[in-house]
């Protein structure tokens, strides 16, 4: 690769070479001679991307504590499934039910494990777990999180409410989790790799050996090119749609510019699963470029369809509540 940029983030990445030599695992090759990465994948985990407080900086915790945790999650997706008292009187009577009950979410049950360490963040760097956020930065998250309260039109409304990508960043780059669909479909050729996640059915296809698009194009989910490192696929994005400056999904949020630089990392590091970094490099809006990583994992669930419009009306639901405040006066603030 040409780009000094695109030199400068493969320096920022991580070795995983000896990784696969310490436990002597040899990944499987295409017909082409790379890494085999094919195959449909889960990043859905309960770890955040930043760690919570609660956590006082570690990074990893023990067994016995992550349990504790996975048991928490757990009673509350039981106590979602249980069934509504229809005699229930007031105050809970008109209550507003919310959206889905955790039948039709799949975020993950577990906390992401990653070479034998429980993490309690997928961020690894800064240390401290936290998104390095320099003054202008935080400045253009708070504006942005302000829009996402905004109705005057669809335009306004999050991507991933109007069916453009995916919610969050489930697409990426970076690629995060989110509430359901956390699904990815790896296809390779000589020439290109295709990344399917299933949320919103969004394809990015990385060309492997080749330049950024010269002018630029902007497009959704960036401008990827890949090439193979040892037993690794790595792929640099950049050029990203102003549109999805602001991704946002659960405990997931981060705010990047369309000039962004992500460089991704995957590694087989077993026959079940792929060893997933990234680094974030956007001197806009942070003060140091910043690195996580979370295991993909082979769970023998199949990728389906996803048809976002089919039935969809929670946009034009949205914005007629929205106006009906306005005629009335009233701050418009939907629950779910």
């Amino acid at each position: 690769m040409k780009s000094k940029r695109f030199l400068c983030a493969i320096s920022a990445l991580f070795t995983v070479s000896a990784l696969a030599a310490e436990t002597g695992y040899i990944a499987p090759l295409t017909e082409f001679g790379s890494s085999d990465l094919q195959g449909t994948w889960s990043i859905a985990t309960q770890t955040n991307l930043v760690r919570a407080q609660r956590f006082s900086g570690k990074l990893v915790i023990s067994e016995e504590e992550a349990i504790r945790i996975e048991n928490m999650v757990q009673a509350r997706v039981d106590a979602s499934n249980a069934p509504s008292d229809p005699d229930r009187e007031a105050p809970m009577a008109g209550r507003n039910v919310g959206g889905y009950n955790s039948f039709w979410t799949d975020p993950g049950s577990r906390l992401a494990v990653v070479n034998d360490e429980i993490r309690t963040s997928i961020l690894i760097d800064p240390e401290d777990g936290n998104l390095p956020y320099s003054e202008q930065g935080q400045a253009n998250f708070a504006a942005a999180m302000a829009l996402r309260n905004s109705y005057d039109g669809p335009e306004v409304r999050p991507l991933g409410e109007r069916c453009m990508v995916g919610f969050g960043s489930s697409g990426g780059p970076p690629k995060l989790p989110v509430l359901y669909n956390n699904l990815t479909q790896i296809v390779q050729t000589e020439e290109y790799v295709v990344l399917l996640a299933e949320m919103n059915h969004d394809a990015r296809i990385v060309r492997i050996d080749a330049d950024f698009q010269d002018p630029s194009m902007y497009p959704w989910l960036g401008d990827s090119i890949g090439y193979y490192e040892d037993d690794s696929l790595v792929v640099v994005t950049t050029n990203f749609h102003p549109q999805q400056s602001m991704r946002s999904s659960l405990e997931h949020r981060f705010y990047g510019s369309s000039q962004m630089q992500v460089t991704e990392r995957f590694t087989r590091t077993a026959d079940d699963t792929i060893l997933y970094q990234f680094t974030v490099e956007d001197p806009q809006n942070y003060s140091q470029p910043w690195s996580g990583e979370l295991p993909m994992n082979q769970n023998g669930e199949r990728l389906f369809e996803y048809a976002c419009h089919e039935g969809n009306y929670a946009l034009p639901g949205i914005l007629a509540g929205a106006r009906r405040a306005d005629f009335d006066g009233a701050e418009y603030a939907p629950t779910n």
